[in-house]
Protein backbone atom coordinates (compact mmCIF):
# COMPACT_ATOMS: atom_id res chain seq x y z
CA UNK A 1 0.00 0.00 0.00
CA UNK A 2 2.86 2.47 0.72
CA UNK A 3 4.03 1.91 -2.92
CA UNK A 4 0.81 2.75 -4.36
CA UNK A 5 0.68 5.67 -2.70
CA UNK A 6 3.99 6.88 -3.47
CA UNK A 7 3.57 6.29 -6.81
CA UNK A 8 0.01 8.23 -7.19
CA UNK A 9 2.10 11.39 -4.78
CA UNK A 10 4.74 11.46 -7.74
CA UNK A 11 2.30 11.09 -10.46
CA UNK A 12 -0.05 14.11 -9.20
CA UNK A 13 3.11 16.46 -8.63
CA UNK A 14 4.22 15.81 -12.33
CA UNK A 15 0.63 16.68 -13.46
CA UNK A 16 0.79 20.06 -11.60
CA UNK A 17 3.97 20.96 -13.11
CA UNK A 18 2.54 20.35 -16.22
CA UNK A 19 -0.60 22.03 -16.32
CA UNK A 20 -0.35 26.11 -17.42
CA UNK A 21 -0.31 28.68 -15.07
CA UNK A 22 1.01 32.05 -14.40
CA UNK A 23 4.04 32.88 -11.86
CA UNK A 24 3.65 36.00 -9.81
CA UNK A 25 6.73 37.58 -11.59
CA UNK A 26 4.29 37.34 -15.02
CA UNK A 27 2.02 38.50 -13.87
CA UNK A 28 3.40 41.94 -12.99
CA UNK A 29 5.22 42.40 -15.82
CA UNK A 30 2.07 41.79 -17.43
CA UNK A 31 0.62 44.69 -15.65
CA UNK A 32 3.48 46.57 -16.20
CA UNK A 33 3.67 46.62 -19.89
CA UNK A 34 -0.35 47.59 -19.79
CA UNK A 35 0.58 50.03 -17.70
CA UNK A 36 3.08 51.69 -19.86
CA UNK A 37 0.49 51.16 -22.72
CA UNK A 38 -2.08 53.38 -20.92
CA UNK A 39 0.52 56.53 -19.96
CA UNK A 40 1.42 56.53 -23.39
CA UNK A 41 -2.63 55.80 -25.29
CA UNK A 42 -4.29 58.27 -22.34
CA UNK A 43 -3.20 61.57 -23.32
CA UNK A 44 -3.86 60.79 -26.94
CA UNK A 45 -7.35 59.91 -25.97
CA UNK A 46 -7.82 62.69 -23.62
CA UNK A 47 -6.49 65.62 -26.42
CA UNK A 48 -9.07 63.65 -29.39
CA UNK A 49 -12.24 63.76 -26.52
CA UNK A 50 -11.15 67.54 -25.94
CA UNK A 51 -10.94 68.37 -30.04
CA UNK A 52 -13.98 66.43 -30.13
CA UNK A 53 -16.17 68.80 -28.04
CA UNK A 54 -14.81 72.11 -30.06
CA UNK A 55 -15.81 70.06 -33.16
CA UNK A 56 -19.33 69.87 -32.09
CA UNK A 57 -19.82 73.40 -31.01
CA UNK A 58 -18.87 74.27 -34.30
CA UNK A 59 -20.87 72.15 -36.12
CA UNK A 60 -24.27 73.46 -33.48
CA UNK A 61 -22.81 77.38 -34.29
CA UNK A 62 -22.94 76.68 -37.94
CA UNK A 63 -26.53 74.83 -37.79
CA UNK A 64 -27.64 77.74 -35.02
CA UNK A 65 -26.26 80.35 -37.76
CA UNK A 66 -28.70 78.64 -40.58
CA UNK A 67 -31.49 78.26 -38.60
CA UNK A 68 -31.17 82.15 -37.74
CA UNK A 69 -31.16 82.78 -41.20
CA UNK A 70 -34.42 80.99 -41.95
CA UNK A 71 -36.02 83.10 -38.97
CA UNK A 72 -34.56 86.71 -41.11
CA UNK A 73 -35.90 84.91 -44.46
CA UNK A 74 -39.45 84.54 -42.37
CA UNK A 75 -39.40 87.37 -40.40
CA UNK A 76 -37.56 90.27 -42.24
CA UNK A 77 -34.81 90.44 -39.09
CA UNK A 78 -32.63 88.66 -36.60
CA UNK A 79 -34.35 87.62 -33.38
CA UNK A 80 -33.77 91.07 -31.25
CA UNK A 81 -31.22 90.73 -28.33
CA UNK A 82 -33.79 90.85 -25.49
CA UNK A 83 -35.69 87.69 -26.54
CA UNK A 84 -32.39 86.00 -28.22
CA UNK A 85 -32.32 82.75 -28.82
CA UNK A 86 -35.50 81.76 -27.32
CA UNK A 87 -37.19 83.18 -30.48
CA UNK A 88 -35.63 80.20 -32.14
CA UNK A 89 -38.06 78.00 -30.00
CA UNK A 90 -40.68 80.47 -28.39
CA UNK A 91 -42.60 82.73 -30.53
CA UNK A 92 -41.77 86.43 -29.61
CA UNK A 93 -45.03 88.35 -28.84
CA UNK A 94 -44.09 90.90 -31.60
CA UNK A 95 -43.28 88.52 -34.75
CA UNK A 96 -46.59 88.22 -36.32
CA UNK A 97 -44.45 85.51 -39.11
CA UNK A 98 -43.06 84.19 -36.60
CA UNK A 99 -43.54 79.96 -37.86
CA UNK A 100 -41.57 77.89 -35.78
CA UNK A 101 -40.49 76.29 -33.50
CA UNK A 102 -37.04 76.47 -35.68
CA UNK A 103 -35.56 74.07 -33.32
CA UNK A 104 -37.25 71.38 -31.12
CA UNK A 105 -35.61 71.23 -27.31
CA UNK A 106 -33.96 74.23 -25.49
CA UNK A 107 -30.88 71.91 -25.09
CA UNK A 108 -29.58 73.02 -28.59
CA UNK A 109 -29.16 76.58 -27.29
CA UNK A 110 -26.17 75.08 -25.16
CA UNK A 111 -22.89 73.94 -25.61
CA UNK A 112 -21.36 71.12 -25.35
CA UNK A 113 -19.90 71.79 -22.17
CA UNK A 114 -23.37 72.95 -21.12
CA UNK A 115 -23.36 76.89 -21.31
CA UNK A 116 -25.84 78.63 -23.56
CA UNK A 117 -24.16 80.25 -26.83
CA UNK A 118 -23.64 83.92 -26.57
CA UNK A 119 -25.83 85.79 -29.20
CA UNK A 120 -25.21 89.54 -30.41
CA UNK A 121 -27.17 91.54 -32.11
CA UNK A 122 -25.57 93.79 -34.13
CA UNK A 123 -22.04 91.65 -33.94
CA UNK A 124 -18.97 92.84 -34.29
CA UNK A 125 -17.87 91.13 -37.35
CA UNK A 126 -21.12 90.64 -39.15
CA UNK A 127 -25.04 90.83 -38.56
CA UNK A 128 -24.74 88.88 -35.08
CA UNK A 129 -22.10 86.69 -33.26
CA UNK A 130 -22.93 83.58 -32.06
CA UNK A 131 -20.21 81.70 -29.93
CA UNK A 132 -18.96 79.66 -27.51
CA UNK A 133 -16.25 80.39 -24.36
CA UNK A 134 -14.86 76.97 -24.33
CA UNK A 135 -14.36 74.91 -21.68
CA UNK A 136 -13.41 77.19 -19.63
CA UNK A 137 -16.32 79.70 -20.12
CA UNK A 138 -13.42 82.03 -20.44
CA UNK A 139 -12.60 84.63 -23.15
CA UNK A 140 -9.65 83.58 -25.03
CA UNK A 141 -7.73 80.10 -24.14
CA UNK A 142 -6.30 78.01 -26.24
CA UNK A 143 -7.07 73.89 -27.36
CA UNK A 144 -10.38 72.71 -25.83
CA UNK A 145 -10.65 76.19 -23.98
CA UNK A 146 -9.69 78.53 -27.38
CA UNK A 147 -13.60 80.47 -28.42
CA UNK A 148 -15.70 78.81 -30.78
CA UNK A 149 -17.62 81.00 -33.28
CA UNK A 150 -18.51 80.89 -36.99
CA UNK A 151 -15.62 83.11 -37.84
CA UNK A 152 -12.80 80.99 -36.52
CA UNK A 153 -12.53 78.54 -39.40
Amino acid sequence: MKGFSVFWFRKSTKRRRTQGGFTLIELLVVLVILGLIVAFAAPQVIKYVGGAKSDAANIQIERLSSVLDLYRLENGHYPPQEVGLQALIEKPSDVATWNGPYLKKADSLNDPWGRPYIYQIPGESGDYDLYSLGGDGQEGGEGENADVNVNNR
